[in-house]
C-alpha cells in the first residue's frame, strides 16, 4: 500500500528547546449560529427555530519541553476539510502554534448547522446566511486556539478507564429474512441479533494545576449524538455531561468531548419498547456518563507526560463503485431535496453518494491520519470519518500505547468508514459509503505505524 507522507510532525523527535514541566491551556468560544440556519442530521430541510444549548469550541492546548500540539471539539455534526485547513492557517498566522499540529474533530450533534452538503432546498437569504456562518468558523476554530494558547500553565495528567456498557448500541442487526437492517425497529420480533459489539470504554484523562486544582477533562466515548432532535441547537448529551462535570468540579473546569469510533453505535435499544428521543433521554444519557467519569476519577492514575510528538499522514482511499447510468437519476432526486414527495430515503443517500463520486473524476479521496503521543502512555488518533467500531477496536489492540483514545470525524468529514466484512451486508451505511472496501483498514494501518514510530522513539 502506498501513502503518500503529509508530515511526521517534530520528525518523531525530541525538539531542542528548554527543557520543563508539561503546560495546557484550555478555552471555550461559542460557535452557536443565527436562528434560521439549515440544520444538519437528516435528509430533509429543517429550519432552526431558537437554542436549547450553546454550541462550542472547546480547545485544549499541550507544550512539554517547547513542542506544542493542540486538540479542539466541535459540537458539530462534522467539519468539512476545507473549514479544517482554513483554520489550521489561520492558527498558524495567529498563534505560535503550527496548525498542523492541532487536531480539529466534531462531536457529530445531529441538533447543530447544516456543514454544506446537504445545502438545499432554501431561499437565497437563508442559503446567504449559511454561507456566511461557514466562512466565518475557521476564525473562530483560531480564536479558540489563541484563547487556550494565552492560557498556559503547568499541569499534571492523570488518566482512568471507565466502562459503561447500558446505553450504546449496534444499529444493525441480522434479520430474519437473511438480510441486515438498520434500526429495524424496537420490539421487531424480525431481528435476530446486532451484527458486533459495541466499545464500552470511556476514557478519562484529567489535566490538574499543580495546586491540584482540575483545569480540564478529556472524555471519549463512542456513541451518536442523535437523541435531542426538533428544532433547536443543541450539542446533545456532550452538554450536559459538561454542565454535571462542572457542576461537580468548578465552573472553570473544561471538558472536552471526543466521540470515538461509533460510525455502527447509536442509543437505541431495540429490546425495549421505551421512547429515546428529545432533551430528556440526551439528560439521562448524559448523566449516566458524567456519573461515570466521576466515579474514575478517584482511581486516576498520574502518568510521566514524557516528550510530546504529533504526527500525521494522508491515506489515498479509492473511491466506491457506481454505475454511469446513476448520474442523471441521481441529478433528479437531489433536485428534488426538500421538496413534497421526496424519493425513498436510502435512494436520496445514494444520489448524494453518487453525485459526489461524480466530481472526483476518479481522484481517491485524501484522508489524514493523525497522531499525538505524550510520552510512552498515552495516544490520541484522529480519523475523518464515521468510523465503524471494528476498526477502533483493532486499533487499540494494535497500539503500543496503553492508553490510545480515538476521535473520529476529525480533521476532516469523509462519510461512513465501514469495516471489509459489512460490504456485502449492505444497509445505510454501506449504500453512503463514499470509499471501497478496505479504506477503514488502511486508515488502521497507517496509524498503527505511526503510534509505533512514535513508541520507539528516543
Amino acid at each position: 500500500m502506498q501513502v503518500r507522507r503529509l508530515c511526521l510532525v517534530l520528525a518523531l523527535a525530541a525538539l531542542p528547546a528548554c527543557a520543563g514541566d508539561l503546560r495546557i491551556g484550555r478555552a471555550a468560544v461559542k460557535i452557536t449560529p443565527p436562528p434560521g440556519m439549515p440544520m444538519a442530521g437528516y435528509y430533509y430541510v429543517r429550519l432552526n427555530e431558537g437554542v436549547h444549548d450553546d454550541l462550542y469550541a472547546k480547545a485544549l492546548v499541550l507544550e512539554k519541553d517547547g513542542a506544542q500540539a493542540a486538540m479542539v471539539a466541535l459540537d458539530l455534526v462534522g467539519v468539512p476539510r476545507p473549514i479544517v485547513e482554513a483554520a489550521r492557517e489561520a492558527i498558524s498566522r495567529t498563534t505560535s502554534l503550527d496548525g498542523a499540529h492541532v487536531m480539529i474533530s466534531a462531536t457529530h450533534s445531529h441538533t447543530g448547522p447544516e456543514m454544506g452538503s446537504r445545502l438545499r432546498g432554501v431561499d437565497a437569504k437563508t442559503e446567504k446566511l449559511a454561507h456566511d456562518y461557514l466562512a466565518a468558523l475557521p476564525g473562530l476554530i483560531a480564536e479558540s486556539v489563541r484563547k487556550a494558547a494565552a492560557d498556559l500553565q503547568p499541569a499534571r495528567v492523570r488518566v482512568a478507564l471507565a466502562h459503561e456498557d447500558s446505553v450504546s448500541f449496534i444499529r444493525r442487526y441480522y434479520m430474519k429474512n437473511g438480510t441486515v437492517g438498520w434500526n429495524p425497529g424496537k420490539r421487531n420480533p424480525q431481528i435476530v441479533g446486532p451484527v458486533g459489539t459495541i466499545d464500552p470504554d470511556l476514557p478519562v484523562v484529567v489535566f490538574e494545576s499543580a495546586a491540584g486544582r482540575p483545569l480540564a477533562v478529556y472524555v471519549n466515548f463512542a456513541c451518536h449524538l442523535d437523541t435531542v432532535g426538533g428544532m433547536q441547537f443543541s450539542a446533545d448529551y456532550a452538554y450536559t455531561i459538561s454542565r454535571l462535570l462542572g457542576e461537580v468540579k468548578g465552573p472553570d473546569l473544561l471538558t472536552l468531548f471526543t466521540i470515538g469510533t461509533a460510525g455502527n453505535i447509536n442509543h437505541i435499544d431495540t429490546s425495549s419498547a421505551e421512547p429515546q428521543k428529545g432533551p430528556a433521554e440526551a439528560e439521562r444519557i448524559g448523566a449516566i456518563l458524567a456519573a461515570d467519569v466521576l466515579k474514575a476519577w478517584r482511581h486516576l492514575e498520574d502518568i510521566d507526560p514524557g516528550t510530546l510528538r504529533t504526527a500525521s499522514e494522508i491515506v489515498p482511499l479509492p473511491l466506491a463503485a457506481y454505475r454511469p447510468e446513476e448520474v442523471e437519476k441521481a441529478r433528479q432526486i437531489v433536485a428534488a431535496y426538500g421538496k413534497p414527495n421526496a424519493s425513498p430515503f436510502l435512494e436520496q443517500v445514494n444520489a448524494f453518494k453518487v453525485l459526489e463520486l461524480e466530481e472526483r473524476h476518479g481522484k481517491p479521496i485524501e484522508a489524514e491520519v493523525q497522531v499525538i503521543t505524550l510520552g510512552d502512555q498515552l495516544a490520541w488518533v484522529g480519523m475523518p470519518g464515521e468510523i465503524f467500531v471494528e476498526h477502533g477496536k483493532a486499533l487499540k489492540v494494535a497500539s503500543p500505547f496503553p492508553r490510545t483514545i480515538i476521535a473520529e470525524l476529525a480533521n476532516g468529514s469523509i462519510g461512513y468508514v465501514p469495516d471489509r466484512k459489512a460490504y456485502p451486508q449492505g444497509a445505510y451505511e454501506v449504500v453512503s459509503a463514499r470509499m471501497a472496501p478496505g479504506g477503514g483498514e488502511r486508515m488502521v494501518e497507517a496509524a498503527t505505524r505511526m503510534l509505533i514510530q512514535a513508541r520507539q522513539a528516543r
